[in-house]
């Protein structure tokens, strides 16, 4: 947990308004969240913290990639994820149930921002691990599998289509009539 001490914020003392934090984050980072669904990566982060009276409100500013296998080719890719999120923290005698709102003590001395940052790159991973690979200079998607793929697709949209036609209700409908 040492290298997450590099995420805490000390809180306590710093004057109303904004403050600017920048982080690198990278593979030894995810090695600290169990279960994790990445396991290498960079970002850059960049991170506000707008203290006020009564609460700090923090902005998350996420650019960087993860190693993954691409879901259409099975290649290994640098997938890129950008991703800004907002996170409002109050400041109270004990925590109400809101959803959006997280609650501190009035007298925390520091925040800990490592949960927020890894969560946030979570949330920001997309359902399925494809981007246009052909925009890059060299393209990393594996062109075997993927003419092996649409070749086994048109295969199978045949087979369907053969299927169908001889397996019809109205086939067998059509000599109901004949006897």
């Amino acid at each position: 947990m040492s290298h997450l001490r590099q995420f805490t914020i000390p809180i306590q003392g710093l004057k109303i308004g904004i403050h600017e934090y920048d982080f690198l984050i990278g593979d030894e980072f995810f090695t600290h969240f169990e279960d994790s669904p990445i396991e290498q990566g960079t970002f850059k982060v960049k991170f506000f913290i707008d203290i006020r009276e009564d609460m700090l409100v923090l902005t998350f500013d996420l650019d960087g990639s993860i190693k993954t296998d691409c879901d259409r080719c099975l290649a290994s890719i640098n997938l890129p994820i950008e991703s800004q999120e907002d996170l409002i923290i109050k400041f109270a005698e004990e925590a109400d149930d809101e959803v959006d709102i997280v609650y501190i003590e009035r007298g925390a001395a520091e925040l800990n921002v490592a949960t927020y940052l890894y969560e946030y790159i979570c949330l920001a991973m997309p359902v399925a691990n494809i981007y246009n690979c052909e925009d890059e200079e060299e393209n990393v998607c594996d062109l075997k599998m993927l003419d092996y793929l649409d070749n086994k697709a048109t295969e199978e949209l045949e087979e369907k289509k053969e299927d169908n036609s001889s397996s019809s209700p109205w086939n067998e409908l059509k000599d109901f009539n004949k006897n």
